[in-house]
């Protein structure tokens, strides 16, 4: 870290720090996926950070998040696709039975080992709540179309 670069060398100290605290609280020595699950919520508190300070103005504190981000990033899993998202959600929806919007808490209670340090849940979230709507939709259309009462009468 004699390179000069004090920016990775703080947030690796203070992901650092995090991942100890975490340990000395719960009184054991973390496992790899608990590493992982410490730098993505870490990543998490930057992403939220960087969203505010966007919204206020404040573009030199979002780059130093964002670069933040950057940094620890590259210490976490490999972030699933988008599409492999989408296809996880069609895998779940089919293991669960679940047919709607109602029903994504058994959704993403079947995704969130699968997906946990690997993608963002609000992502996986607005996945499951997306794929969920549309089949909901598409179910309720016909029958909800002539029993429905949501046509107009003439």
């Amino acid at each position: 870290m004699r390179s000069g670069e004090a920016l990775r060398r703080d947030t690796l100290r203070m992901a650092e720090s995090a991942i100890y605290n975490g340990e000395k609280r719960d009184r054991r020595t973390y496992s790899d996926d608990e590493v992982a699950a410490v730098l993505a919520r870490e990543v998490k508190t930057r992403r939220e950070s960087f969203e505010a300070f966007r919204k206020g103005g404040r573009d030199d504190l979002a780059s130093k998040e964002e670069a933040e981000i950057a940094i620890l990033a590259a210490y976490l899993p490999e972030q699933l696709s988008e599409s492999e998202i989408d296809a996880l959600v069609a895998e779940a929806v089919a293991a669960t039975g679940a047919a709607s919007p109602r029903d994504v808490g058994k959704v993403m209670g079947w995704l969130a080992p699968r997906t946990r340090g690997r993608a963002d849940g609000r992502l996986v979230a607005q996945a499951a709540n997306r794929t969920l709507a549309g089949a909901a939709s598409g179910a309720v259309s016909t029958p909800g179309g002539a029993a429905g009462g949501t046509g107009t009468q003439a």
